[in-house]
C-alpha cells in the first residue's frame, strides 16, 4: 500500500497518461494507406523540386569558380529550412490539424506528381537522358529517412490531444498509423542489410557486437523510463521488453541462420505461415490475455513471441532488396521497369494485407499479424 501511495505521489497523472494511450482499435488499412502516401509524395516533389533548382544553381556557378565558406553554410541553412517548410511542416499538419482531410491531401499530392510527370519529366528524359535520374539506392535513403522522420514525430504528438486517438497504438486488433513503426524499421534495415548485398555473414562474436548498441538503448530505456516514473504500457511489448531489443533479436537471429538471400522469400513466408498456424490455433488468445506468471517469457510474452512475425518479415525485405537494388546478375537493369516492380509489390502486399485481415485474423500488432 506504502509502495502505491508512493507511486502515486511521484507521478500523480501517470495512471491518466496510460489511460490515454490504452483501450485504442486503431484506423481503418484505407485512411493508413492514405497516410502513407502523403509522406512519400511530399519527399518525392520535395526531390524533384531541388533537383531542378541544382541544375540551375549549377549552370550559375560555372560563370564563378570562387565559392566562400558562409556562402556554403547559408546555402546548407536555407535548403535545411525548405527542406523543414515543404516536407516535416506538411506532415505534422496532415497528422494533426487535417487528419480528417488526409484522404483529400493524399489525392491532391498524387494530382501535384502526376502534373510534374507530365509536363516536366519528358524533358528531363529528353535532355539528359536517364543518367541524371537518381538510383534506386537513393530512393532506399530516402525512405529510411521518413521513416524516422514520421516514427518521431508520432511519438512525440502521442501524448497530446491534437494528435487523434485513431492514429496511436492499437490495443490489440485493429492498426493505426504508429503500428507501422517496428514494421518499416525492420523493413528498411532488411534493404540495405550485409544479407541483401550478399556480403560474407559475420561470425557470431562480430554480430554480437554489432547488436550490442541496441542492447545498450534496450536497457538505457528501461533505466531511465523507471528512473523518471514515465508510463509503459505493457501490453505494447511486455513489462521489460522493448523496441531496441525487437531489433537485436531479429540481428541475431539472421546471423545465427545463414540464409543466401535469394532464398529469404520463401523461408520468410514459411515462417510467417507457420507462425499464423500457431496463432490461430491458440496463441493469439495467450498473447491478447493479460494474466502474466512470473517467468521472464511471460512477463514479456508479447515482444518476445513477436520476433517470428518480424523475423519473417525481415527475410521478405532482404529478399527485395537482394532482387530489387544489389542482385548483380542482370546489369542492364532499367530503372522504369525495377520502379515498375516496386508499384505491382506495393499493390499486391495492400491487397493480401485487405484479404488477411478480412478472412485470417485481424491486423494486430501485438502479436505482429498481417
Amino acid at each position: 500500500m506504502e509502495d502505491r501511495l508512493f507511486d502515486k505521489s511521484l507521478n500523480p497523472n501517470k495512471l491518466l497518461k496510460e489511460q490515454f494511450v490504452s483501450n485504442l482499435t486503431g484506423s481503418s488499412l484505407l485512411e493508413i494507406a492514405a497516410l502513407s502516401t502523403v509522406v512519400p509524395a511530399l519527399v518525392v516533389l520535395r526531390k524533384w523540386s531541388s533537383r531542378d533548382n541544382s541544375r540551375k544553381d549549377s549552370a550559375k556557378k560555372n560563370d564563378d569558380q570562387v565559392h566562400p565558406v558562409g556562402k556554403d553554410w547559408m546555402q546548407y541553412f536555407s535548403t535545411l529550412a525548405v527542406d523543414y517548410l515543404t516536407v516535416v511542416l506538411p506532415i505534422i499538419v496532415v497528422f494533426t490539424v487535417l487528419s480528417e482531410w488526409a484522404f483529400g491531401c493524399a489525392i491532391s499530392l498524387a494530382i501535384l506528381i502526376y502534373i510534374y510527370v507530365m509536363f516536366k519529366r519528358p524533358q528531363l528524359y529528353l535532355k539528359d537522358g536517364f543518367s541524371q535520374l537518381p538510383s534506386m539506392r537513393a530512393d532506399i535513403s530516402s525512405y529510411r529517412v521518413s521513416v524516422v522522420l514520421v516514427t518521431c514525430l508520432c511519438i512525440l504528438a502521442v501524448d497530446f490531444k491534437i494528435f487523434p486517438r485513431r492514429y496511436a497504438k492499437a490495443e490489440t486488433y485493429g492498426s493505426g498509423i504508429m503500428d507501422l513503426g517496428v514494421g518499416s524499421f525492420v523493413v528498411a534495415n532488411a534493404l540495405v542489410s550485409r544479407q541483401a548485398r550478399n556480403i560474407a555473414s559475420m561470425s557470431f562474436k562480430a554480430a554480437l557486437s554489432s547488436i550490442s548498441p541496441l542492447v545498450f538503448l534496450g536497457f538505457a530505456r528501461i533505466i531511465s523510463t523507471w528512473g523518471v516514473d514515465y508510463q509503459v504500457h505493457v501490453g505494447e511489448y511486455g513489462v521489460h521488453w522493448n523496441f531496441f531489443f525487437t531489433l537485436a533479436a531479429v540481428s541475431i537471429l539472421t546471423s545465427i541462420v545463414r540464409i543466401h538471400p535469394k532464398h529469404c522469400g520463401l523461408v520468410g513466408l514459411l515462417i510467417l505461415a507457420g507462425y499464423q498456424i500457431w496463432l490461430s490455433s491458440g496463441l493469439n488468445e495467450y498473447l491478447i490475455s493479460d494474466k502474466r506468471s512470473a517467468d521472464i517469457i511471460s512477463q514479456n510474452k508479447e515482444g518476445i513471441y513477436s520476433i517470428l512475425g518480424y523475423w519473417g518479415m525481415f527475410l521478405i525485405g532482404v529478399s527485395l532488396g537482394f532482387y530489387l537494388f544489389f542482385d548483380t546478375s542482370s546489369k542492364g537493369k532499367n530503372r522504369n521497369t525495377q520502379v515498375m516492380k516496386i508499384w505491382v509489390l506495393a499493390a499486391l502486399f495492400w491487397i493480401l494485407a485487405i484479404i488477411f485481415d478480412s478472412y485470417i485474423e485481424r491486423v494486430s500488432r501485438r502479436m505482429e499479424v498481417t
